[in-house]
């Protein structure tokens, strides 16, 4: 365990939307409705000699057409670990929904890395169908195909180490490609859910979310990724305003960034 590098991982919020609970949950557990509302976050894991950004977020045009409020181009924001776009040289696309794959563009010396079932979801047959071709923007699909035929795309195929102490996970579920990001930090291995969970109370009542591929697989998606964390601490879902209340910040003038290497400060 000694010989595995220890990361720095940052949650960066970039947009936020305001959301009933009823709207987080597929089976409608619970009868109490009320305000959730949900956060998007790109995430950062570094050491002292590599950079990893884990999604890329959405721009300014897909936060009008859907009417999130766009608080920050999230490849902007890197400006606050003294990080310029060129700086970036592995990207981690955990799915090809509109808010985890556009601005990919902005990246110019990137490679990407994705499920190569993911771009088959993406590109496929179940793209006839619009309930599971809204939550795609067209325009980064084709960013990310050009990258194929650029070479700087990089496929997986399931599990994989991607750098020792950087695991990518193959969940599958929300999306057919979905991947989580298993990190080794100073706190031990935490889990980047990304969609495999977007709240602490999907993966913690086992209540899916309604936007999904295959529930089955989404379900045992959340087991499988508590299995892989240090404990339910060390799970980070992918868009829960919680994590920005549980975790420190990286500089109390800018709250928006949390450092997850570090042990929440209010856990459930």
């Amino acid at each position: 365990m000694s010989n595995i590098p220890c990361y720095e991982v940052y949650a960066l919020r970039y947009a936020h939307l305001e959301r009933q609970r009823r709207d987080n949950f597929m089976d409608g557990h619970d009868l109490h409705d009320g305000p959730m509302p949900m956060d998007y976050f790109v995430w950062l894991i570094r050491d002292a000699e590599r950079v990893f950004l884990v999604d890329t977020g959405f721009n300014q045009a897909a936060a009008d057409a859907r009417g999130r409020k766009l608080l920050k181009c999230p490849i902007k924001a890197l400006e606050a670990f003294d990080l310029q776009p060129s700086d970036v040289t592995d990207t981690i696309i955990t799915h090809m929904h509109y808010d985890h794959a556009g601005n990919c563009n902005l990246l110019p010396n990137s490679r990407f890395h994705l499920q190569e079932s993911e771009m088959q979801y993406a590109t496929g047959r179940y793209m006839i169908y619009k309930p599971l071709r809204h939550p795609f923007n067209i325009e980064d699909v084709v960013n990310i195909v050009r990258g194929v035929y650029q070479e700087k795309v990089v496929f997986h195929n399931g599990d994989v180490r991607l750098a020792p102490g950087i695991e990518l996970v193959h969940v599958g579920g929300h999306t057919q490609g979905l991947q989580a990001v298993r990190v080794h930090t100073a706190r031990g291995w935490i889990v980047l859910a990304s969609d495999a969970s977007h709240y602490y109370d999907n993966i913690e009542l086992e209540s899916p979310f309604p936007v999904v591929l295959n529930v089955g697989d989404m379900l045992d998606g959340y087991r499988r990724i508590l299995s892989l964390a240090e404990s339910p601490d060390h799970v980070v879902p992918g868009h829960d305003p919680q994590v920005l209340d549980r975790y420190p910040t990286l500089n109390p003038e800018n709250p928006d960034i949390v450092a997850l290497h570090l042990s929440p400060s209010t856990a459930k």
